[in-house]
């Protein structure tokens, strides 16, 4: 059962995001790419892709991100409004399409090999996200992991 949920999450938020993050990535001339199977199990790691979250605490959306995140990632806002109005970042990061563009600027910051395999994949962008850009060749919380393997195994 959960496999059919993971399946179908991944699914939706992948489908949701590709067009939209397919043009955003295009037009910001990024050097990584975060593929929408990668931001779909991130979400899915995160929150079991909850958009309907908000914001609790220091964490909004169904990336969980907060407001430092959302800053070293390049404050992409929504309907191109001013990145210091009040409220942008929370309508950002908990708006899937504007939270992908938030992650895509922090990886791009932040990518680096964190398991040690010579690659940079969305191994290794699960780690930043969870862990931050320093330091992320901890270990990941057992939940969020076994949610990361689990939507990458069915979808990678």
């Amino acid at each position: 059962m959960f496999a059919n949920f993971v399946r179908i999450v991944a699914a939706l938020v992948c489908a949701s995001l590709a067009c939209v993050y397919a043009q955003d990535t295009q037009s910001q001339g990024s050097s990584i790419k975060v593929s929408q199977t990668c931001l779909g199990c991130i979400c899915e790691a995160a929150s079991g892709c909850n958009t309907t979250l908000g914001c609790n605490g220091e964490v909004c959306g169904p990336f969980r991100i907060t407001w430092g995140y959302w800053a070293d990632g390049g404050k992409p806002t929504l309907n191109d409004e001013p990145n210091s109005a009040e409220g942008a970042y929370s309508r950002c990061v908990n708006e899937p399409f504007c939270a992908a563009r938030a992650i895509e600027g922090y990886m791009n910051k932040f990518g680096q090999d964190c398991n040690g395999d010579g690659v940079i994949n969305c191994d290794d962008f699960v780690r930043i996200h969870r862990l931050g850009g320093y330091g992320c060749s901890g270990g990941l919380d057992v939940k969020y992991e076994n949610a990361y393997k689990a939507c990458i195994q069915t979808f990678g």
